[in-house]
């Protein structure tokens, strides 16, 4: 499938900045799952690529002259292949059992230790991840507002509700105590049109179209990497854009950084992800 992905971010301040960097991780790479047709990313600044220690394609942006607003704009396409959630063998800068380190957002307590219970006893390593992905759903509902980036797996599953990135996080410690190395993604997810299931609502208030989405992959001996989107009870399909990947959110976010006065701040994302030909979402 070929899709078609405009994303914007705003950040509105209440004062003028005199300085703004920030960690982009929004450029996608080609792998068996997908081929990036067209990608470019506008923003009034300097932009460097480079690839992160994980091998993510990243842009740092530094603006720094003063300004009233940071505007990164994001547009491209990517043809999409159905792989069910496999990913190839890709080359690894780190051993496996990096990814079975625990981080600060996904550290266990008893109630996620407790959830995993009696998963151990499935031999198969793709039906043990299954039966992991549909306990975490079970267990914490979607709910958009009430969570934040620094909310912790552990505090998500207290709360019993959260988005995409808490049951990301949820998985991934789960998996872990499972002896499965895990890893969050993030990317995108063109829903409807009998895609990607029943996909959640928009995040905060502030999103106006939420296209964005995060999900987890297991390594499974004897596979490889396979992804399981705990927020949608499936594996990713051809409607997913994988972005990057990292320990848990802070090593994969599309957009992370620092500024220097503005005061207070005003965020708006809008997003869409649609087959290319069709009428953007807005």
């Amino acid at each position: 499938m070929r899709l078609r992905v405009e994303h914007e971010t705003r950040y509105g301040y209440e004062n003028p900045v005199g300085y703004t960097i920030q960690s982009l991780r929004l450029t996608p790479r080609d792998h068996a799952a997908q081929r990036v047709l067209s990608w470019h990313i506008f923003a009034a600044g300097t932009l460097t690529a480079f690839e992160d220690s994980f091998g993510n394609l990243t842009h740092t942006l530094v603006i720094d002259v003063d300004h009233d607003e940071t505007v990164i704009r994001v547009a491209g396409e990517v043809e999409t292949t159905d792989t069910n959630g496999v990913l190839p063998p890709l080359p690894d800068r780190f051993p496996l059992v990096l990814y079975l380190r625990p981080t600060e957002l996904t550290r266990p307590d008893d109630a996620l230790r407790d959830l995993v219970a009696g998963l151990d006893g499935i031999a198969d390593g793709v039906e043990r991840a299954h039966a992991l992905m549909n306990r975490v759903r079970d267990a914490i509902d979607y709910r958009a507002g009430e969570t934040s980036v620094t909310t912790t797996a552990a505090q998500a599953l207290a709360h019993g509700h959260g988005v995409c990135q808490d049951h990301a996080h949820a998985f991934i410690t789960g998996a872990r105590l499972l002896d499965l190395p895990a890893r969050y993604v993030s990317g995108y997810l063109m829903a409807g049109n009998g895609h990607g299931g029943d996909a959640a609502p928009p995040r905060d208030h502030d999103t106006i179209h939420d296209a964005s989405h995060a999900w987890a992959e297991v390594h499974v001996e004897g596979l490889g990497w396979v992804g399981f989107d705990a927020a949608n009870r499936q594996c990713p399909t051809d409607a997913y854009v994988r972005l990057a990947h990292g320990l848990d959110y802070r090593e994969a976010a599309p957009i992370r950084g620092l500024r220097r006065g503005g005061g207070d701040e005003r965020l708006r994302v809008r997003v869409s992800v649609t087959q290319a030909g069709e009428q953007a979402q807005s």
